[in-house]
């Protein structure tokens, strides 16, 4: 995936801790009804997933309501 997007942007809760998701929208819009792309700040030069809208919404939904509670 070309790696060309605007500034990665992490949440202010996360403060100067490394543990978050970093984010970002695709340069010139998004390609191929991608809404953002997302990486792990630890890693930032490795995998980016590209997510679309409908997606990304539907996660934050879950992770809201307590039906995404990240254990695996």
């Amino acid at each position: 995936m070309h790696r060309s997007h605007r500034p990665w942007r992490k949440s202010s809760y996360s403060g100067s801790h490394s543990h978050c998701v970093e984010v970002a929208m695709p340069s010139g819009g998004p390609p191929s009804g991608h809404a953002l792309l997302v990486r792990d700040s630890k890693d930032p030069d490795g995998p980016v997933l590209a997510c679309g809208g409908r997606a990304w919404r539907s996660l934050i939904a879950g992770i809201k309501d307590g039906s995404v509670n990240g254990a695996a």
